[in-house]
């Protein structure tokens, strides 16, 4: 369902949450994945969220930070030599070259990170005030991942392609295909997601839409 500001959205037409693993659990905070195409404006929506009250959370920030992290750095330097640590930091741009032109390394990367990734999640997700209307994880590669079955419900961020073309070029990003090939397309992305929203216009509709939204999010039993 495209939600594009017009009318508030009928929560019984959301997928149905994804059932628990163990049975009849209580009710919990709603456990909701972010998703959406390169510069579709994820992040803007991932803040958008936060104003409006949800407890959110980053994949992408939690492995930059994961980076920096003494025992990652020592595996990193032995995998590609100490041309991506320098002054004790991560050379995040060495670090791309490497795994964007080379789907092996990509995958080895993405091996060591995504578990530790997964780990911080859980802790995070633990930690919530049981009062926490709504909890946001971003997650790029969501649906490439196998991720949807870990949530509530998901939503996708979707904007024009030129749209998405010109913010990219806007922040140096060579768009879409470049590292966008191992991605499903936004139109796949969509069709698999629960929520979609539109962001073609400026932060403030984006936010208006989001909060439109909102009823259909927090009135999930959260059971992911």
């Amino acid at each position: 369902m495209v939600h594009d500001g017009s009318a508030p959205p009928n929560p019984d037409q959301r997928h149905q949450p994804v059932a628990s693993p163990h049975g009849d659990a209580p009710p919990s905070v709603p456990f909701i994945g972010l998703t959406g195409a390169i510069a579709a404006g994820k992040s803007e929506a991932l803040s958008a969220f936060a104003r409006l009250g949800a407890a959110t959370l980053s994949t992408d920030e939690l492995a930059h930070e994961l980076l920096d992290d003494p025992e990652m750095r020592t595996r990193l330097a032995e995998r590609w030599g100490d041309e991506v640590v320098v002054n004790g930091r991560v050379e995040r741009d060495r670090v791309g070259e490497i795994v964007f032109g080379s789907p092996e390394e990509l995958a080895w990367l993405e091996s060591v990170l995504h578990p530790l990734v997964g780990l911080r999640v859980a802790e995070w997700r633990s930690e919530l005030p049981p009062d926490t209307a709504l909890a946001v994880v971003e997650v790029p590669l969501l649906f490439e991942a196998g991720l949807d079955g870990a949530f509530d419900a998901t939503v996708c961020v979707i904007a024009a392609d030129g749209t998405r073309a010109r913010r990219a070029g806007e922040r140096g990003t060579e768009l879409l295909e470049g590292r966008s090939d191992r991605q499903l397309s936004q139109d796949e992305k969509a069709a698999r997601a629960t929520h979609v929203v539109r962001n073609d216009g400026s932060l403030e509709e984006l936010e208006h839409r989001l909060e439109l939204l909102l009823p259909a999010l927090t009135g999930i039993r959260g059971t992911a």
